[in-house]
């Protein structure tokens, strides 16, 4: 049987595993950073298995070169970080030993309390804080929008939990300019996407209006809401004022959760943290971890500071074999994932790794190289930089009268992206057709900046 050959020869098959990852990563500066792949030929289930050795040989003729540099230094579509030398060392371990995240019968537990502790100690999140991880912001911002929903069905009288949905009505979400995960979270939650009312948000900007929320929270008095901060929008990396927010969150009753998924690093750096201040009076708080932690996918923190509340909507009674949250921890009440892998171990290997100065410099560094996009893209009469560069993201269109703005801005983006030297995503701002760069690797340098403005002065000159 080939299993029991493997079994004798899994030092020799970790050493191919490593040289093919060795392979690839000594590659990623070269690599194009996305690749649109044609159809493949699927691979059917054999009979008789190949063994592992045969399996990476057939894996690598039939994809080897269909791999892309997404953890590469020029992929800037998604708000994705690639994944640090110690992350990777973590996750290896993580597969090897194939703990569960959520038993309390192993270690696990106790270096997934670990790794939160050094988040909050990372981010200035206060202690009182339960933190746990769950898969991406999306489920973060699910569990937080979840457990809010428990708090306002109890500012009425009614346990969610345990009579749902039919016995509570009018669930008012607000929000300026919400990510696509709280619409999604809204519909798998029962609350439904309708039901979201979007705050007017300051001209030209992303950043909610004060005076628009607080009017509203004036003229309905009586009714609990829930309040989603941004910290850190997809397009421009905009802020709301969350210090004004908690002044109003003292004269009006609202839970605020604050969605940073990658914009609660600004908690890294003396620079920019005060774009967080007041978030520590916030109900519940989504930070993504395989974003700017550089750890690999899936891994993200959901914090808030009613973990009781937590408990009601994620336990599991009547299974005596996960644990009664009354008399033993275990995560698995308090998240919506029973099985977890653990992802705790890759944080804590980066972040042991490198420390609150390594992580400093990584944010400072991808900041300062996104503002060198952008003060070269604003020097191009033939480009238009749409919003001020706060972060690590850069949007900008090409400047042309509007009626061939669409296709301009396709024309170019595909060109970048066919390129092989970067990887752009589209987007709309302000009505406008646009895209946008998401600067968030640790390998990222200046040079990489440069030689992106290279190829797109070579590109923009085709395109006009």
């Amino acid at each position: 049987m080939k299993l029991a050959a493997d079994l004798q020869a899994t030092d020799q098959l970790l050493t191919l595993s490593q040289a093919f990852t060795s392979k690839y990563l000594a590659g990623l500066n070269t690599l194009a950073p996305h690749r649109n792949i044609p159809a493949l030929p699927a691979a059917t289930l054999p009979e008789q298995g190949m063994g592992a050795a045969a399996t990476l040989e057939k894996f690598t003729a039939m994809y080897g070169d269909s791999l892309a540099a997404g953890s590469g230094p020029r992929y800037w579509g998604f708000v994705t970080g690639g994944v640090t030398p110690a992350a990777l060392m973590g996750d290896w371990i993580t597969a090897a030993t194939d703990m569960n995240g959520s038993s309390s019968g192993s270690v696990a537990l106790q270096i997934e309390k670990d790794a939160i502790q050094q988040l909050k100690s990372l981010f200035n999140i206060p202690e009182h804080f339960f933190g746990a991880f769950v898969s991406g912001a999306t489920t973060a911002n699910f569990t937080g929008l979840a457990i809010a929903r428990q708090w306002l069905g109890e500012q009425l009288g009614v346990n969610i939990a345990a009579e749902g949905m039919a016995s509570f009505q009018n669930i008012k979400i607000l929000s300026a300019a919400p990510h696509s995960s709280v619409l999604k979270s809204l519909s798998m939650l029962g609350i439904g996407r309708n039901n979201l009312v979007r705050i007017p948000a300051i001209p030209n900007r992303e950043a909610v209006e004060v005076h628009a929320l607080e009017y509203y929270l004036r003229e309905n008095p009586g009714q609990p809401v829930i309040y989603v901060a941004n910290a850190g929008t997809v397009n421009t990396v905009d802020f709301d004022d969350i210090e004004a927010i908690v002044a109003l969150k003292k004269k009006y009753n609202f839970w605020l959760h604050v969605d940073a998924a990658f914009g609660g690093f600004a908690a890294c750096s003396p620079d920019f943290s005060h774009l967080l201040k007041g978030w520590e009076q916030a109900d519940s708080i989504t930070i993504d971890a395989h974003k700017w932690l550089n750890v690999p996918y899936d891994s993200a923190m959901i914090f808030c500071r009613h973990p009781q509340l937590q408990v009601s909507v994620f336990q599991n009674p009547g299974a005596a074999y996960l644990g009664d949250p009354q008399e033993e921890f275990h995560y698995n009440n308090y998240v919506p994932e029973n099985s977890r892998r653990l992802r705790a171990l890759s944080a804590w290997f980066t972040m042991q790794a490198y420390g609150k100065d390594g992580y400093r410099t990584i944010v400072e560094n991808n900041v300062k190289h996104a503002r060198q996009l952008g003060t070269l893209i604003a020097s191009d009469a033939r480009l238009k930089l749409l919003s001020p560069v706060r972060l690590c993201v850069v949007c900008f269109t090409v400047d042309v009268e509007a009626a061939a703005q669409a296709a301009k801005v396709d024309a170019l983006l595909q060109a970048l992206n066919a390129s092989g030297v970067v990887y752009m995503t589209k987007t709309r701002y302000q009505g406008q057709p646009a895209i946008r760069a998401a600067l968030v690797n640790w390998r990222t340098t200046a040079e990489d900046v440069t030689l992106v403005w290279e190829t797109m002065q070579q590109l923009l000159t085709t395109i006009y």
